[in-house]
């Protein structure tokens, strides 16, 4: 050991990781912005450059050439099983139903959504990079709830209506203008960001408290006026993981009270049959959400006509068009998948779901009991991704997503998550021990969580 080198860089050699350059990282919250907000509808003439599109090509270049810097990074197990998926839909196109379709209309949204767990896994490198993706992501899912929320206060803006029995019609908030989303999806959008707002930005300072009293009512209210069933179960899978994992169970089960008997006193009517509908069926609203059910088993259906390869990615709207006479779905994942990929694609996309969920409950069990400011955001960030896993699962029997961008963020937030936590961790265990200069020993205690991960999956 040369004399005089200083302990903190001898100390944390090992950990020095190989980030992606800048220029990308910006590049690539530059994608987030553009593709949750949509400029190539608000900036005339902007999306005749196809922004989307150049902004995939340019990312995906600029990872290319850093290569070097990124091949430990796709021995994590997420990694791998999306790469048998990816593997098996090549290998099975000649043999679904529909490879034409899949080929001319299908491949390239799934491509657009697939691109986020690479992007997110690759290029959030440091606890920096992952504080400010969190952030403007969070921001955009904001911004899609509170514009069309203000269009509606201030000029009585809907974006969509909803059949009624005897012939009538009912109006349901959806995205804005800009936006592509239906009510259903900018009720995801709500219950998805609720989770981030809570565990993030509730527990800081008192401008931060502030900030989330303000936010919190707009989203709710929000929330009523879709009118999105889906929506409102998500929300109470939210809830119920707060809940759990809360100390102060009273004061929330009073607050829960207080925020149910404001809502159905702001509530219309229709809005209070269209939520009753959930556990009435002697409602208005019943006879949709029956039919609902009724779609969800014909899908099941029609996906064990073609059990072992499906019909074809991105093919469920064509194959019930064909097959059952109505282009209009159920919006269920787990159909889609049987539909779509038959019955070895739905086992390895359940397989990605639980190695997901697995790393983030081994993560939890490896830092949440260690009392460390250094880890805070990390153990934080843990209970909104564990919070967000079960919602997202118990939403997809009402939403499809496939070929949808939430579940590929969700893997590449974990892989990155993971990831940085164990750095963390080594690097907090190296601040509590004289490390010698020897290299084995260093090597042996590298990335302890990571070591974990790779090996508990067996």
């Amino acid at each position: 050991m040369a004399t005089g080198e200083p302990k903190v860089g001898r100390r944390f050699a090992g950990y020095k990781t190989n980030s992606v350059s800048q220029f990308t990282y910006i590049l690539f919250l530059y994608f987030i912005c553009d593709f949750f907000l949509r400029f190539s509808v608000r900036l005339p003439g902007y999306g005749v450059i196809r922004p989307t599109l150049l902004a995939v090509a340019s990312i995906s270049l600029l990872l290319f050439l850093q290569r070097d810097k990124l091949k430990d990074r796709f021995n994590d197990p997420i990694f791998r099983i999306i790469f048998v998926l990816l593997s098996y839909i090549v290998v099975s196109l000649p043999f679904v139903e529909w490879p034409g379709s899949v080929l001319r209309l299908n491949i390239d949204t799934f491509i657009r959504s697939v691109v986020f767990l690479f992007f997110t896994a690759l290029i959030v490198d440091t606890e920096k990079r992952l504080v400010w993706f969190v952030s403007v992501f969070v921001f955009c899912q904001v911004f899609r709830v509170l514009e069309p929320l203000f269009l509606n206060i201030t000029q009585g803006y809907w974006g969509s209506a909803t059949h009624l029995s005897g012939g009538d019609f009912a109006n349901r908030l959806a995205g804005a203008p800009a936006d592509v989303i239906n009510p259903n999806e900018l009720g995801f959008v709500i219950a998805t960001v609720i989770p981030f707002l809570h565990y993030l930005l509730f527990p800081r300072g008192w401008l931060c408290k502030l900030l989330y009293l303000l936010i919190m009512p707009a989203l709710l209210y929000a929330l009523i006026l879709t009118m999105s069933r889906g929506g409102f179960i998500a929300l109470l899978v939210v809830a119920f993981m707060v809940f759990k994992e809360s100390r102060y169970k009273f004061r929330l089960a009073a607050l829960a009270v207080v925020v149910v008997v404001a809502a159905f006193n702001v509530m219309t009517p229709i809005q209070k049959d269209r939520y009753l509908s959930l556990i009435d069926r002697d409602t208005a609203g019943g006879a949709s959400a029956e039919g609902r059910l009724r779609g969800m088993v014909r899908e099941f259906e029609l996906g064990l006509t073609r059990p072992i390869v499906g019909h074809g990615l991105g093919t469920t709207p064509e194959a019930k068009t064909h097959k059952l006479g109505s282009r209009q779905a159920s919006h269920n994942l787990y159909a889609e998948l049987l539909i779509e990929l038959g019955v070895i694609g739905f086992v390895i996309f359940l397989i990605f779901l639980a190695r997901s969920a697995k790393q983030l409950l081994i993560m939890r069990e490896s830092i949440g009991k260690i009392k460390d400011d250094r880890l805070i955001f990390y153990q934080r960030l843990n209970k909104v991704m564990v919070c967000l896993f079960w919602m997202y699962a118990v939403y997809s029997i009402n939403y499809w997503g496939l070929s949808q961008y939430y579940w590929y963020l969700f893997g590449g937030m974990t892989i990155a998550l993971t990831r940085l936590a164990s750095s963390a961790i080594n690097k907090r265990d190296c601040d509590a021990i004289d490390i010698v200069d020897d290299s084995e020993v260093a090597e042996a205690n590298r990335f302890v969580l990571a070591k974990r991960l790779r090996y508990r999956k067996h």
